[in-house]
């Protein structure tokens, strides 16, 4: 067993009879959201489940995992997804699966957040990983150009046939080079007053449990009760 599906098996211990969950989006997520089938079929568990992706929500439907939209529940009880960076003090970077717009609403009207990552994800400062930031395709080029101007390395998403990616929105996905975030607080604030920025990939303050795989077993950590 690898350290993803290691960690997604337990995550998905913490959904119990009633819950709306939070259904992440990427390779780690993936195994939690197996998990969580597996037991709807083979232990009746009765969950409601809210995707962050369209990947997502067809591997849940595969599953037979009952779904309703962010729209259609008061409140999410826990959400469970991967990151791709999570710093000492336990920020994160999210947007790898170029899903953070929809991980972001989800988490955002949940009681709970739960990252689930192997060791390799666990870093002391933000920015090694490119920071993605999703923004609409009309004026895209003059973020470009603006991001440059300031120092911030974009560079836009492609795939390995060199087309544009676009999300579940439609939008485009400008990753940021930055090496080092030196003050993520601030960099959120200076994306968020962007025109034409839809969401950034800065995860602040958000998370209440990590659960980390490593060679050794499952580490869990609590930051925010």
């Amino acid at each position: 067993m690898n350290l993803k599906q290691l960690v997604g098996i337990e995550a998905a211990t913490y959904v119990k009879d009633g819950m709306t969950v939070g259904l992440g989006t990427g390779s780690t997520a993936y195994y939690m959201v197996e998990e969580i089938g597996r037991r709807v079929k083979e232990e009746g568990l009765n969950i409601t489940g809210v995707t962050t992706s369209k990947a997502t929500e067809a591997q849940a439907l595969a599953l037979g995992i009952p779904l309703k939209s962010i729209d259609e529940v008061e409140h999410v009880d826990v959400t469970i997804d991967g990151a791709d960076e999570i710093s000492a003090d336990f920020q994160g970077i999210k947007g790898g699966g170029a899903a953070l717009l929809f991980e972001k609403i989800v988490a955002t009207y949940s009681d709970k957040v739960i990252w689930i990552v192997d060791e390799s994800k666990m870093v002391e400062h933000l920015g090694a990983f490119p920071l993605p930031v999703e923004v609409i395709p009309y004026g895209s080029d003059q973020l470009m150009r603006q991001f440059s101007a300031k120092g911030l390395n974009p560079v836009l998403r492609t795939n390995e046939t060199g087309e544009i990616v676009k999300t579940d929105s439609q939008n485009y996905i400008i990753d940021l080079q930055l090496g080092k975030i030196e003050n993520p607080t601030e960099l959120a604030a200076y994306l968020t007053n962007q025109v034409g920025v839809v969401e950034h990939g800065l995860f602040l303050d958000m998370v209440n449990t990590v659960i980390i795989g490593r060679p050794s077993g499952v580490e869990t950590l609590t930051p925010r009760a």
